[in-house]
């Protein structure tokens, strides 16, 4: 995996508000630092997890900078700045790179549906050569069960093409391993990030760089273990466990709406209920579905 430019474990950190909905910044950062702590490569913040496209730009603004105010190194974070208009892209990446971060995680404008790939590309390029940093490297956002606009492999390769120093990866989070396989076999040495955590396993085995995914906001040390030993053999028994366990994990997140889940998830690891708020229009898990939530949780290996 040396030959990827972005590699590791990355967390798709969910984002703690205070009870008038406006960030919780104090609780991210101790967040962003138990992460790190329990293994993870770096923090993507800001991403669909961290409910990003509910906060403003000048929100967004703050919460990176409170995350590199609280002493997380620039390298280890991963901002997502892209949004529907080109200008603020270019200008939450600018800001990004003007306090030393130089990798985010860019969504293409999806507001219009059925976008032909030449208008991706223009968009894509537009905003790269208006901010125009060599220290800039790009992955790629593809969720196309939420954006509605995808990014195909040719795409991805007029792209790579066309700035071969800045678009090195991409998040491949509509969960399609087939699709992987194929940027993989591609496009050599470009970093293929799963979205979903029980493709992390199989994709390392392919050839993938790694992951960025919901479920590392609690079982981190896990995911780890997995990126760690994934090509030593005696190391097999204890690749599939971590992998089963993050499986069990993902699987309870997904028994419910998956983002107000992982927090509440967070809130029963942390004792600290104040994660069980969310920004509309997500709503926080019912009173009902929590009960049911700890109990389970409880379970959890």
């Amino acid at each position: 995996m040396s030959n990827h430019k972005i590699t590791g474990v990355f967390s798709a950190a969910a984002t703690p508000l205070n009870a008038d909905g406006t960030p919780d910044l104090s609780l991210f950062t101790e967040h962003c630092q138990r992460l790190l702590q329990e293994g993870c490569h770096g923090i993507a913040l800001l991403g669909t997890t961290g409910e990003a496209n509910s906060f403003s730009s000048s929100e967004r603004r703050a919460i990176l900078e409170a995350a590199l105010k609280a002493g997380v190194p620039a390298d280890k974070l991963l901002p997502g700045t892209g949004v529907v208009a080109i200008p603020e892209t270019v200008e939450l990446t600018k800001h990004a790179l003007s306090l030393g971060v130089t990798k985010v995680v860019m969504l293409p404008p999806f507001y219009y549906k059925g976008v032909s790939d030449d208008g991706l590309f223009a968009a894509y390029s537009q905003v790269l050569e208006k901010i125009a940093d060599a220290r800039l490297q790009v992955i790629l956002y593809h969720i196309p069960q939420v954006s509605g606009v995808p990014l195909s492999i040719p795409l991805i390769g007029r792209l790579i093409e066309a700035f071969p120093d800045t678009v090195v990866g991409i998040k491949e989070s509509a969960g399609d391993f087939n699709n992987m396989q194929a940027i993989i076999g591609a496009y050599p040495g470009f970093s293929v990030l799963a979205g979903a955590d029980p493709l992390l396993l199989p994709l390392l085995k392919a050839g993938g760089a790694g992951c960025i995914t919901a479920t590392s906001n609690l079982v981190a040390n896990s995911l780890r273990t997995v990126y760690d030993k994934v090509h030593d053999e005696t190391q097999a028994g204890a690749v599939e466990a971590a992998q089963a366990r993050i499986n069990a994990y993902r699987t309870l997140s997904n028994s419910y709406v998956q983002i107000p889940t992982i927090k509440a998830m967070v809130g029963l690891k942390t004792g600290n209920a104040a994660w069980k708020r969310t920004r509309a229009p997500l709503m926080p898990i019912s009173d009902a579905d929590y009960v049911a939530l700890s109990e389970a949780y409880a379970k959890l290996p």
